[in-house]
């Protein structure tokens, strides 16, 4: 997905959230923006969203001296998903179709994402705080009580649950792309219900290869059980999405020989909806502008296109 001129104030809100969580003072807060409007002056319209991540977040690292900020958050995120986790088995082992489920549920849990302000308009339904700061334990709450309303709109042109049944019982090396800390919880109830049909299948969980906003790190996904199920891997990138172009060649090796790509994320899908190969892209989307690529993307008309706040499972065949 390329860069669209909406997606630029976007760009300087995440700057702001971002250098604010350091809790740095007013000068250094206004620096970080300083720098930041130079590198959007020379940041190409053509580039994906989250090439300029990985510059928004280098330059809060450098300005701030902080190379982790959302450290204790990342924590918190795990924390609070692995106390729900008995509850979320619960609701997989009882419903009819239990992968569905799954599915769904891993979807629901993309929404503890840091990253996103243009999502935080929407504080009633998606448990943000005034600030912009998703409130990660209240979001968590309503992913368990309000799941059903969350998850059964679903528009078969958006979610391709069929093909990836299909595709998921072919495939013999899956690659799965981890996206947010605490959404990993939520990627083990998918992975555990995938090997319980399939206990042979390959998997492979990749997580960010450093820092970059409340993205999951190998510590994510080993506290939260992933090594259990799958070979836990770097992608080699700090970017907030899969850019192939900086991963490293032991992440490359596999993506190319992997019969199945899972790609969480709204950030995996900005970064790789262009790929010449097929994914599946697993997410929430949480902005206007990335509701309206997917619609043009699947062909959809306006009045039933996607919306923000819908759950996502899009078969990319591959350019």
């Amino acid at each position: 997905m390329r860069t669209y001129l909406d997606c630029i104030p976007c760009f300087f809100k995440q700057a702001l959230e971002a250098v604010r969580i350091t809790k740095v003072g007013e000068n250094l807060q206004k620096k970080v923006l300083d720098e930041l409007a130079k590198a959007v002056s020379k940041f190409p319209l053509t580039s994906s969203p989250p090439e300029m991540g990985k510059i928004i977040y280098g330059l809060v690292r450098k300005i701030t001296q902080q190379q982790d900020p959302y450290a204790e958050i990342k924590k918190r995120s795990n924390k609070l998903a692995l106390g729900i986790y008995s509850k979320l088995k619960r609701k997989v082992s009882h419903a009819q179709d239990r992968l569905l489920m799954a599915v769904e549920l891993a979807i629901a849990g993309n929404i503890i994402d840091y990253g996103v302000n243009s999502f935080s308009h929407r504080k009633e339904e998606a448990g943000v705080k005034v600030g912009g700061s998703l409130d990660i334990e209240a979001e968590l709450t309503r992913i368990l009580n309000q799941e059903s309303k969350l998850v059964k709109r679903e528009n078969e042109r958006i979610f391709n649950y069929s093909q990836f049944k299909v595709e998921l019982k072919n495939a013999n090396h899956i690659l799965y792309l981890a996206d947010n800390a605490g959404e990993t919880v939520f990627d083990r109830i998918l992975l555990e219900e995938i090997k319980r049909v399939e206990q042979d299948k390959k998997i492979t969980y990749a997580v960010r290869g450093g820092p970059i906003i409340n993205d999951a790190l190998l510590e994510d996904a080993y506290e939260c059980g992933i090594d259990q199920l799958a070979e836990v891997i770097s992608s080699g990138s700090d970017a907030p999405g899969t850019i192939l172009s900086l991963c490293s060649q032991e992440f490359l090796k596999i993506y190319k020989k992997a019969d199945m790509i899972i790609s969480k994320g709204q950030g995996n899908f900005e970064a790789m909806s262009h790929l010449s190969r097929p994914v599946f892209f697993l997410f929430m989307a949480k902005c206007p502008v990335v509701a309206k690529d997917v619609s043009t993307i699947c062909k959809l008309p306006i009045d039933k296109g996607c919306k923000v706040g819908d759950i996502i499972l899009l078969y990319h065949g591959g350019k």
